[in-house]
């Protein structure tokens, strides 16, 4: 067994394993450790706990101290170095004539790195620009690339429901949404009603996903031609949530409601998108 606490750099991110080297460390604190970018400062969001040797992936690293008043200030400062750096960067790009969105500027702890965020659609040639802000802030520049999900949760904004976004409110990590998903939930396959402000699949699509896919077991699709206990005809309608199935029967037009386990498929259905709107969603499922 090992003694971790659990430390976030983002509002909303992953939660990397610290040893906290003998300390009582309670959620909320901040403390400072070595990460692969240097040394940081974190929040703790879970306490003192053990957990067994095999939820490792790696060899603990011990943090350096509990943020002091110095510290603290130190990232007010840097905060503040930031915004400056961001609107000295929009100058320098503008500069250069460079087709690139910026997006957002971080400054590790210890001014060993500034980091800037852009999204753009084509690759961008930024090795002028670096130079430049090289220049500028006399220590390590990286620019980096981000896709339109990583955007959103970097922004916020709201959704269509008005909530404020998943991604930026308790989403650690982006999950796979596909269309799939929309079509077992039965939801409209029209991109503008299933796609987030992002441009892409809403990441809400995964969250009632498992239950559908367990209310659709064994049932057939909208189109399928059955046998009922009334003679054969064809699905037109189906409640997922109640299981209740209405078949237009062949003989007479009429239309009957059964459960899974009184029809028979003879051949199931098929999907109706036409191919220019199975293009169009497909673009949403691309990150």
């Amino acid at each position: 067994m090992a003694e971790i606490i659990g430390v976030r750099f983002k509002s909303v991110g992953k939660i990397y394993y610290f040893s906290p080297d003998g300390a009582k460390i309670d959620a909320g604190e901040k403390v400072i450790v070595e990460t692969s970018r240097g040394v940081e400062c974190g929040e703790v969001v879970l306490a003192n706990k053990k957990i067994s040797d095999d939820e490792l992936t790696a060899p603990l690293k011990n943090i350096i101290r509990i943020a002091t008043k110095k510290d603290l200030d130190k990232i007010e400062q840097n905060k503040k170095n930031e915004i400056e750096a961001f609107k000295i960067c929009e100058e320098k790009i503008a500069k250069h004539g460079l087709n690139m969105n910026l997006v957002d500027v971080e400054c590790t702890f210890d001014n060993n790195k500034l980091l800037f965020y852009f999204t753009s659609e084509n690759r961008v040639d930024f090795r002028e620009l670096v130079k430049d802000l090289a220049s500028v802030f006399r220590t390590r520049i990286e620019l980096r690339q981000i896709g339109v999900r990583d955007e959103a949760k970097m922004l916020g904004g709201l959704g269509i429901c008005g909530r404020p976004f998943c991604c930026k409110s308790f989403l650690g990590d982006f999950e796979p949404v596909s269309i799939k998903m929309a079509k077992d939930q039965s939801l409209s396959l029209n991109p503008a009603k299933i796609s987030g402000t992002c441009g892409r699949l809403m990441c809400c699509l995964k969250y009632e996903q498992d239950g559908y896919e367990e209310l659709i077991k064994g049932l057939p699709k909208i189109g399928a031609f059955v046998e009922t206990p009334d003679g054969k005809g064809n699905v037109v309608d189906i409640n997922k949530l109640t299981g209740k199935i209405r078949v237009k029967k062949s003989d007479t037009e009429a239309i009957n409601t059964y459960t899974k386990e009184n029809i028979k498929v003879i051949k199931d259905g098929a999907s109706n998108v036409d191919n220019e709107d199975s293009n169009e969603l497909k673009e949403l499922e691309e990150k």
